[in-house]
């Protein structure tokens, strides 16, 4: 019998996969449950699952690097619309996204999956010269936080680590905007000083989606290589797992809708889900190369263009081979 440890977040679409409904015949699975922030330092920097969720983005970096401990397989299980997590300044006069060409803008880290996305939406759709804005990095709301990886940037490039938070650098002038999954304390205190750059972050999604297509993928999974190599056909087994799991949560919430009470403190659950299924079809939260190659096309280009990436890479260099076609 394999054992594996898979560190992952505790998602409904990983759920059966933990809980015994899923199994993979002849292999073991130790949960490791925790969320990106812990487990992503461990897996990037040492290695220390069998198998783990990836940052994205991260992982073209090293892909691209040869450095790469994991191979990936298709099971994005962490997706998000990120057009609410543009902060602003009031007073930095910011009334468009063109008018953060030049500015001095923080993120966590340069090379998160959040600011990837967010950068190549502000590029292609808004026209914004993001290698020419001022980039400062730390903590959201704590200080300390560090690049997971080393950044490998090009003369030119501005990007600084601030030795305070994001949030008090925002409020005291030092930057004008943040792009961060995380609200800074003092807007999601209400502070009047700080606005987001989409007032209606979920209208402008929405139509970005209808335009594009793309369901922003954050994180996928990873198996360790050498592993693989003694364990042939396991990546495609381990696909079939995490996908099966996945389609299992989404029966789990179409049942739950069939119950007279309901079973989620969610008082308009079944009409958001409803909605969620007009916008993105039955199948929500698409696994699978194919399925999702413009996205990943366009990711694998910005990563090149944002200089995290030495080359450009093919889609099919990111994923295990007998998963690409599944």
């Amino acid at each position: 019998m394999l054992t594996l440890t898979v560190a992952c977040a505790p998602y409904d679409r990983t759920r059966a996969l933990f809980d015994g409904r899923v199994k993979i015949p002849g292999v073991r699975l130790v949960q490791v449950p925790i969320h990106s922030e812990q487990s992503f330092p461990r897996a990037f920097g040492r290695a220390e699952f069998d198998v783990t969720e990836l940052s994205l983005s991260s992982h073209l970096l090293q892909v691209s690097r040869g450095e790469a401990a994991y191979v990936a397989i298709p099971a994005f299980v962490s997706r998000a619309f990120r057009h609410g997590c543009i902060y602003l300044s009031r007073d930095a006069g910011i009334t468009e996204a063109k008018r953060l060409d030049g500015r001095r803008v923080g993120i966590p880290e340069y090379q998160m999956t959040l600011g990837l996305w967010l950068r190549g939406i502000l590029a292609d759709d808004h026209g914004v010269d993001v290698n020419g804005i001022s980039w400062r990095t730390a903590g959201t709301n704590a200080a300390g936080r560090r690049e997971r990886l080393p950044l490998e940037l090009p003369p030119g490039m501005d990007v600084q680590p601030l030795p305070g938070t994001l949030n008090d650098a925002l409020l005291a002038g030092e930057i004008d905007a943040i792009l961060s999954p995380t609200e800074p304390a003092s807007f999601a205190a209400g502070d009047a000083r700080i606005t987001r750059l989409f007032p209606d972050p979920r209208a402008a999604a929405t139509a970005w989606h209808r335009r594009t297509g793309f369901h922003p993928i954050m994180h996928l999974v990873g198996i360790r290589q050498d592993i693989l190599a003694r364990e042939p056909g396991l990546a495609r087994r381990l696909y079939d797992a995490f996908l099966e799991s996945k389609f299992l949560a989404l029966a789990d919430i179409e049942a739950d809708l069939r119950h007279s009470s309901l079973t989620r403190m969610v008082p308009f659950h079944a009409e958001e889900w409803a909605a969620t299924k007009a916008l993105l079809g039955p199948d929500p939260w698409t696994y699978g190369v194919e399925a999702n190659r413009a996205e990943l096309d366009a990711i694998c280009r910005w990563s090149h263009a944002q200089h995290l990436s030495r080359r450009r890479l093919a889609v099919e260099e990111v994923f295990a081979p007998d998963t690409v076609n599944s």
